[in-house]
């Protein structure tokens, strides 16, 4: 937006004087839905405006002091408002609908996942993964390398915070497994290859193919295989291979809780990932709480419709969400504690031996 403003001759006066409009995906929605240039409205939701870094997370509306940084001037931003409510109507084939809720992708799932009490976490197995936890109605600034974010905000209701954590490589992990080493021919093959030895055999895989993001963001890091001997089979690598995800998981968890001062007490999972019931019992197992997988896989749009009922009264509240929510899959800790506590040195060891890879001035 800043370099449009300062390269296009003549945009910056028109953006002054209100004859510009930019806003995120969710604006350009609902200015479409909303009648366009005939009437259509500017708006976003605190959760979209949020992920520009514009918005002032504590007031709700946009900073004035990071807006005069960047040179941007509020009359071309979209108005702020909650998650959940009534935005305007939508016109042409749609007509009479009303468009009544926008929300993040991560935080729709957060919402569709009804993590709406405090300690309530979700994450979502990807080609990376997306952990958020719920911190209540108060923004938690972070130290661990955590990003502070909107949960969302529900009409005149208090806005709910959460603190997120970015995994790079899970599910992409397992892809490399298959394409580069070529040692599965599908995803699926890895659930049984890894089932077929008791654990890991003493390796570790820390994905660092570009970096580590959360909690270390460190550039110089790159992936690494340790603790390999003789006995170390291609069983044991597909171990290796699925562990990361869930020992990656638990340094994000870890870093929420020392933010925090929070402790998750169940952690809601979706995703392709999560069909991977291995996986998931040794999540359960390294994080020692609950793992659940919901009913409804795709919950980012079943946040997004949640939402818009709560605004138009399909839902009376969040307490009928709750229970409209259902269990397709839960998985309880079974490892035992020192055995958890011995792996994890480990994973912190293979961790450290990844750092400081590329120095200064590498490409």
């Amino acid at each position: 937006m800043a370099w449009l403003l300062d390269n296009v001759p003549g945009l910056r006066a028109r953006a002054e004087n209100g004859e510009i409009a930019f806003g995120t995906i969710d604006s350009w929605l609902i200015w479409n839905l909303t009648g366009g240039t005939d009437g259509g409205r500017h708006v976003t939701d605190v959760t979209n405006a949020g992920r520009t870094m514009l918005m002032n997370l504590e007031t709700l509306q946009w900073d004035p002091t990071v807006l005069a940084a960047m040179n941007v001037p509020e009359a071309v931003l979209p108005e702020i408002r909650s998650s959940a409510e009534v935005y305007g109507t939508a016109v042409g084939q749609l007509s009479g609908v009303p468009v009544a809720s926008a929300l993040g992708d991560q935080q729709a799932a957060v919402f569709g996942q009804a993590c709406y009490d405090v300690g309530s976490a979700k994450n979502t197995y990807g080609t990376g993964s997306f952990l958020l936890l719920n911190t209540g109605d108060r923004p938690v600034p972070s130290k661990h390398g955590l990003l502070t974010t909107m949960g969302y905000k529900i009409g005149d209701e208090a806005p709910v915070y959460c603190l997120e954590g970015s995994i790079a490589l899970t599910g992409a992990l397992v892809q490399w497994f298959r394409d580069q080493l070529g040692i599965i021919r599908t995803a699926d093959e890895i659930e049984p290859l890894a089932a077929s030895v008791e654990d890991n055999g003493g390796a570790y895989i820390v994905p660092a193919f570009s970096g580590l993001f959360a909690p270390y963001w460190r550039s110089d890091a790159r992936g690494v295989v340790t603790g390999l001997t003789r006995y170390v089979t291609k069983a044991h690598l597909a171990r290796a291979v699925l562990e990361a995800t869930s020992w990656q998981t638990r340094e994000v968890v870890d870093a929420m809780y020392q933010d925090s001062g929070v402790r998750i007490t169940t952690l809601k999972v979706d995703g392709g990932m999560t069909r991977n019931g291995l996986l998931m019992q040794h999540q359960a197992d390294v994080l020692d709480v609950p793992v659940i997988r919901p009913r409804v896989s795709e919950t980012t749009c079943l946040g997004a419709a949640y939402a818009a009922g709560l605004a138009t009264g399909v839902w009376n509240g969040l307490d009928e969400l709750k229970s409209h929510w259902q269990k397709d899959a839960e998985w309880t800790p079974a490892m035992e504690t020192s055995v958890r506590d011995r792996e994890y040195r480990n994973w912190r060891k293979a961790v450290e031996k990844s750092l400081g890879w590329v120095e200064e001035g590498e490409d």
